[in-house]
């Protein structure tokens, strides 16, 4: 069999890591000369710790297993067993993290509620003052600035695999065939669309009434701590937007306490993560109403900044980088296991004979994209 991969953002590159791994041909077009978008603008975190019960959860899960799986395969990755602390800092947290560790899935996500002492043993960097802290065994990180590159050479090493970059698919032709802007038409068994937050041109062509949105965050990157940040971070805020959190300690946190205006006002959390050269890559933001600034602003970097240091109970190292990010998210809810609103996993859709359209997985893109796309592969009987 011969795919096309349209987009070699992490979820085009994971299904055409899935083709080549079941032994098929696979033609990776991208219309950049690499991956330019939310897959490398990311924090690399595989963060099974707050995805909803059920299928989001079971899907996190499976990734969790094939990043590990990859990873030893593909040192370049970084693949990293690193965990997560949500760090709590009062009675009111504290309530939220004991709740999650009430749920029935809480040992499938490793999690385990540790006092300020427990917390500082698992995390020698983190020296500010808090109650303790929620952590999840199961959370893990990868490079993503140079994820889908690795991952890339490990394709072109198998001989079954062909990368097209600064080739942008403009139409789909006929049957499980599409024509790219240099006029040249590419013919394949399946056709396999990822194009991550480009939802205009084709995309809105094949798929007028698409349930998707984009959504915009801020991050940022700084020079190296200067000891080992041992697990990803997160702060109390990170509750207000995950679902597995919500419960009536929830709802009471959020009657107690109010995000500080600019957290608010740019629905804010902290999620912070080593890279490999001890950079700490530090956000976010989220920005739902289009037309989107195409500028950062200052406040939000103020305020992570202020989060960070009362957590490490030091000055932050220098920042060398802020950047903005787009993806693409499900809209739409239905009930979860436990009642929580629950948005699909991914939108997934034939929108013509043999051509399929991927997209949406959201915030959870670098989480769940291998499993997605072994869904997708055995959907399709690769």
């Amino acid at each position: 069999m011969r795919v096309i991969v349209v987009g070699a953002g992490v979820l085009g590159t994971m299904h055409a890591w899935h083709a080549v791994e079941r032994g098929h041909e696979v033609l990776h077009i991208e219309r950049e000369a690499e991956a330019r978008g939310a897959s490398v603008r990311n924090f690399g975190q595989i963060w099974v710790s707050g995805r909803a019960g059920g299928e989001e959860l079971a899907t996190a899960l499976r990734a969790r297993e094939l990043w590990e799986d990859i990873g030893a395969r593909v040192p370049g990755l970084g693949f990293r067993a690193v965990g997560s602390l949500t760090v709590v800092k009062n009675a009111a947290e504290l309530a939220v993290a004991e709740a999650a560790t009430r749920r029935p899935d809480a040992a499938a996500r490793g999690y385990h509620l540790l006092d300020a002492e427990e917390t500082r043993a698992r995390n020698p960097a983190l020296r500010g003052e808090f109650a303790g802290a929620l952590w999840c065994e199961r959370d893990a990180a990868v490079e993503p600035r140079t994820a889908q590159r690795a991952l890339k050479e490990h394709l072109l090493a198998s001989g079954r695999y062909t990368y097209l970059g600064g080739r942008e698919v403009r139409e789909v032709v006929g049957e499980r065939a599409v024509r790219d802007d240099h006029g040249d038409t590419h013919h394949g068994d399946a056709v396999i669309l990822c194009t991550g937050a480009w939802l205009g041109g084709l995309v809105r062509e094949l798929v007028p009434d698409l349930p998707v949105r984009r959504v915009r965050l801020q991050m940022m990157q700084t020079d190296p701590l200067g000891e080992p940040l041992t697990t990803s971070v997160a702060d109390a805020d990170s509750f207000r937007y995950y679902p597995a959190y919500a419960s009536d300690a929830l709802d009471a946190m959020a009657a107690a306490q109010a995000q500080t205006p600019t957290a608010a006002a740019h629905k804010m959390q902290l999620l912070m993560v080593q890279r490999a050269d001890g950079g700490l890559t530090i956000g976010d933001t989220h920005e739902y109403e289009t037309p989107f600034g195409f500028d950062v602003v200052e406040d939000p970097y103020e305020h992570l900044t202020g989060v960070v240091e009362s957590i490490l109970g030091r000055p932050l190292p220098t920042v060398r980088r802020r950047w903005a990010g787009v993806y693409a998210q499900c809209t739409g809810t239905t009930p979860g296991p436990d009642g929580e609103p629950v948005a699909p996993v991914v939108h997934r859709e034939q929108v013509r004979d043999g051509v399929w359209l991927v997209t949406g997985p959201g915030g959870r893109g670098m989480t769940c994209s291998p499993a997605i796309a072994e869904t997708t592969a055995n959907g399709l009987n690769w």
